[in-house]
Formats: structure tokens, sequence, C-alpha cells
């Protein structure tokens, strides 16, 4: 088996609520990833997302947003954890995991890579960061040379960051860029989603941000990994000699090709693939990149079927 990490761009909430609520091993995972994730928070003078999330009012996608800074990537942090370790409790561990983006964080904390808590705190250095990341993204349903040619015809300035599958992809850019793309793309009959996220991401002139983001990261011990960690953004499986705070600052300034990374997973024939996050685009991008021969793919956290 292989656990997906989903990017911060689909990250519904009531799946995992609903879960929590309807399946004991949700729950108990949820409780132990949150425990560890709420000291985080109060140490770091942020409301314990923990009884926010869990409690008689829950948050929507968008309070979140709107929430204060670092929130949103501690929620979904906690979130991708607990279907990771609800996924163990029932199948037992997983024989690598792959990271979308700054999915990434949780996949290394997955493998053993960083402790629990210090993923939720590398997640709190990326917030901070992103604070000072203007612009946006936005999702394309064309392929990546279509993307290109519709970026130059708006001028330019935005980039491809994600490619999903060879009829998906996001750009990135500033408001200004991304409003000229979407503009051509409805000129061109071609969908355009602006994402509901407050920063830019994978885009070259984020550099000076990458470099705060890797020296946050090198604060924190590393640890052998337990599992093979495949990345979208560096295109392989990490190694031993990898210098991972570089690796991860490279989420802001390089982009994630997802096909590329499935490719590689799907080459060791793992019996199936579950998305370890509270959406499914991802488990449908893999569907979409592997086509008849992929092996089952599994959302569970967004399949009420699912049997937990």
């Amino acid at each position: 088996m292989v656990h997906l990490f989903p990017g911060q761009g689909d990250f519904p909430v009531a799946p995992l609520l609903r879960a929590a609520t309807e399946h004991k091993g949700v729950r108990a995972a949820a409780d132990e990833v949150f425990t560890a994730v709420d000291a985080v928070a109060a140490e770091r003078g942020l409301r314990p997302p923990g009884p926010w999330l869990f409690g008689p009012e829950p948050p929507r996608g968008r309070d979140l947003a709107r929430a204060e800074p670092g929130l949103l990537q501690l929620c979904l942090y906690g979130a991708c954890l607990t279907a990771h370790r609800a996924l163990v409790l029932r199948h037992g561990e997983p024989r690598a995991v792959l990271g979308v983006s700054f999915g990434e964080i949780p996949a290394l904390a997955a493998a053993g890579v960083y402790d629990l808590g210090d993923g939720a705190r590398i997640a709190l250095d990326l917030a901070a960061v992103q604070s000072v990341c203007p612009g946006g993204l936005t999702l394309l349903a064309c392929g990546e040379h279509a993307g290109q040619a519709l970026i130059r015809a708006a001028g330019g300035g935005a980039v491809v960051a994600c490619v999903n599958h060879d009829a998906e992809i996001v750009v990135s850019g500033s408001p200004a860029h991304l409003a000229a793309v979407q503009e051509v793309a409805a000129a061109a009959r071609v969908r355009a989603v602006r994402l509901p996220l407050p920063f830019a991401a994978h885009h070259p002139d984020l550099s000076a941000q990458a470099e705060r983001f890797a020296a946050a990261v090198r604060r924190y011990p590393r640890h052998a990994s337990r599992r093979p960690v495949h990345s979208a953004v560096a295109g392989r499986a990490y190694r031993a000699d990898d210098d991972l705070a570089l690796r991860l600052a490279d989420c802001l300034i390089r982009p994630a090709h997802l096909p590329q990374a499935v490719r590689q997973v799907a080459a060791a024939r793992p019996a199936a693939l579950y998305e370890a996050g509270t959406g499914g685009s991802l488990a449908r991008s893999v569907r979409a990149v592997l086509g008849r021969t992929a092996p089952q793919v599994h959302a569970p956290l967004a399949d009420e079927a699912f049997p937990w």
C-alpha cells in the first residue's frame, strides 16, 4: 500500500468530522494526532484547532481560510495524519508515501523523518512564510502545454505550478496575472477555478521566502525514514543525503509534477493507493494518470462507504 498526501488546495472539513463521528478508529487517530497538534498551537500562542474542529460548532473551509495565520495549515496537517494513522490501524503500515506540494510535511512525519510535533511546527513555519507570498492559484482544465500557451496569451507573469494529469493543471501568480489567465481561458472555453488560498506557491519569484523557510526547517532534528518518501516536486524518492530543508523549500519555487511521481510509485506494483486527506481530488488525478493500469485507488475520508 502507498499513502498519498495532497497539497493545500483540496481541504473540505466535513468528511473528517463525519468519519471521526462514525468510526472509532478515525476518532482514536484524530485524538492522538490533535493532542500533539494542539500542544504546538498553544506553544505558539494560537487557538488549539482540535476543540474547534471537533466541537459543537466546527468551522467550514472558508472559516479556516479567514482564521488566524497558521490554523489552516495546522488543521490540514492534522487531518492528513489522522487519515494516515486511521488507515494504519485498519490496513497496516504503507510500503511508501507520496507528498504533493506541502503534503510533503505530513508525508515526512508519516515516515518518521520528523516527529509529530516538529511536523506541526514546520507547518506553522510554512504559514508564516506563506503570509508574505503574495498572489494565488488557479485550476485550469487543460494540459501543461495548453496552459503554457494560455499564460503566454495572457502576457506572462503566471507559471504552471502543478501538473495533476494530462487535462488538469494549477497556475500560480499575482491576482492580476491570474485574472488575465482566467480571461484568456474563458475565451478559449477552458474551465478556470480560482482556489480559495490567499497565497502563491511553486513560483520562482518566491526565492527569498524559500530561503527563509529552509532556514526554519533546519532547526528541527531529522530521523531515519521508515519508508520511502516520494516527492512530486523532486520527481523522485528522497535519499538519505538529501537536504530536506531545501527540498521542502523547493515547493515554494518549483513545480509539482504528479504524473511522474505517481508512475514511479506504481512501478512497484502496490496493491492499493490511499489518499490521506479529506478530499478526493488527488485520488481522481491518480486514476487519470494510471488509467487501466491503476491499482485500487481510494479516498477513504471522502468516501462515506469506505469500510473503516
